[in-house]
């Protein structure tokens, strides 16, 4: 009995060995080549940070098999981005083109960066500023300090005479 469960699950397990891989028939290598690449820069809708190839989902399944389609009618590789931008946004590039919307999107990070890099300079220049004025005022405080001293003494040295 526990020997026909244990050979009905793996069976149950192996199922998905079986499961069917989406082939696509391609007329040339150029179309097949077109595909592919088109299908690693494209991102699935639903998954985020997954390609068209790299997807199991059942949008990114119809976005491919919508790519095969595009790609046997012979439509160019700018045809067939315009065409998934228009229906699915920016979002769906990887490498968003560059224009109004996407300044922020290209240049957002090296502006962060040099703004990171004016702050530490400015901090480090206020710290290198305040170690200095205090090192100054400490100077200052000890020759008060012995001058001071050194008056009192002259006091004490004149009231034993």
């Amino acid at each position: 009995m526990k020997l026909r469960w244990l050979a009905l699950s793996l069976l149950g397990m192996s199922m998905g060995l079986f499961a069917a891989i989406d082939s696509f028939e391609f007329e040339t290598d150029a179309q097949r080549s077109q595909f592919r690449s088109l299908s690693e820069e494209l991102r699935c809708p639903k998954c985020q940070n997954q390609n068209l190839a790299g997807s199991n989902s059942a949008i990114a399944l119809d976005l491919r098999r919508e790519l095969h389609r595009m790609v046997l009618m012979g439509q160019s590789t700018e045809q067939i981005k315009s065409f998934m931008v228009e229906r699915y946004g920016q979002f769906v590039l990887y490498k968003p083109s560059l224009n109004s919307l996407t300044y922020v999107l290209w240049y957002g990070p090296f502006v962060l960066l040099i703004a990171g890099f004016a702050v530490v300079l400015t901090l480090s220049r206020r710290k290198v500023k305040k170690q200095t004025k205090n090192s100054a005022q400490a100077s200052l405080d000890n020759s008060a300090t012995r001058d001071h001293q050194q008056q009192i003494k002259a006091l004490l040295d004149k009231k034993h005479d």
